[in-house]
């Protein structure tokens, strides 16, 4: 039996074709807008390019909704289908099954990011008569939907060489930490990181200077991940040797990891767009400083509780 063939990867496929189809020919309107928009002209091209302009926006809304559900349905799915797989206790293995699924996962949070970022613009855009970010955004979107086709293919590979007779690792052997950078190694180090890098967020925030923050959402990001494999998340399991960011989001440990990453997702999120979003439209967008600071305070805060709770409990540190 080939695992392509299970209902839950056929229900994925199903609902990306549409998204797929429905990109598709927003991609075409996009170019077609490229190539002719002009918004000083009264021609019937331009009347139908703003008609087809606005059905394109609306799909393109639309899908950035399915993405969401559909980024959190393939994690969901890819820790059922451990059940089938041997040697995979959790997503871990599955993802871990061949070349393409690091690939996969890692492209599917970048549209996310890119999505979100495009609703921004759209929505800035259409806030103003003369829509002075419409062909920025259409770039913006082509390069999405390229994107896009690249992890429709990827997923296709991945999950067509994805072998149910062949043993894969579990967690505890891909995340071991005798196999892991230098730094990880020392918690200190690394919870050093984690603090210093949510302090320069702060300071970015308060003082809203836009290259800092995405300077430090982005090194947030990266430290935040492994600071909670590698760290907080043992806390989490109560286990010092169980290093994986996927068990946390199964039901035994009341689904917490679901909190944790949509946590430190949005914070990045929120992070990264004002130097994003004011290198496209050329002016000040200070909007998302205070969700920066509340997001990235309420993860600094629950990760650390983690950590408290069981000394509270124990009167040890694992």
């Amino acid at each position: 039996m080939s695992i392509f063939l299970s209902n839950s990867v056929i229900a994925l496929f199903f609902v990306e074709s549409i998204a797929l189809v429905l990109l598709t020919y927003s991609f075409f309107v996009a170019l077609r807008i490229i190539k002719d928009w002009d918004h000083t002209e009264t021609t019937a091209l331009q009347y139908k390019l703003e008609k087809e302009s606005y059905l394109a926006t609306t799909i393109v809304h639309f899908a950035s909704f399915v993405l969401v559900v559909v980024f959190v349905y393939f994690v969901v799915m890819l820790d059922d289908l451990s059940a089938i797989m041997p040697g995979a206790m959790c997503a871990a293995g599955v993802v871990g099954a061949n070349i393409y699924g690091n690939i996969l996962l890692l492209s599917k949070l970048f549209l996310l990011f890119g999505f979100g970022i495009w609703t921004i613009l759209n929505r800035l855009d259409i806030e103003q008569t003369d829509y002075p970010y419409l062909l920025k955004k259409y770039y913006w979107f082509v390069g999405l939907y390229l994107l896009f086709v690249s992890q429709f293919v990827v997923q296709i590979l991945y999950f067509t060489n994805i072998s149910l007779s062949e043993p894969v690792l579990c967690c505890s052997a891909v995340f071991d930490t005798q196999d892991s950078l230098f730094f990880l190694k020392d918690h200190k180090v690394l919870l050093t990181g984690f603090y210093t890098t949510y302090i320069s967020l702060m300071i970015a925030s308060i003082g809203k200077k836009p290259l800092l923050s995405f300077i430090s959402g982005v090194l947030y990001l990266f430290v935040s991940y492994f600071a909670i494999v590698y760290f907080f998340g043992t806390y989490i399991y109560e286990l010092p040797t169980h290093n994986c960011p996927f068990c946390m989001l199964q039901v035994e440990y009341s689904f917490v990891g679901f909190v944790v990453w949509i946590l430190l997702f949005l914070t990045t999120y929120f992070a990264i767009l004002p130097h994003i979003v004011e290198t496209f439209i050329k002016k000040r967008y200070n909007t998302t400083y205070k969700a920066v600071a509340v997001s990235g305070t309420i993860f600094m805060l629950l990760c650390s509780y983690f950590v408290v709770e069981y000394y509270m409990r124990n009167g040890v540190f694992l």
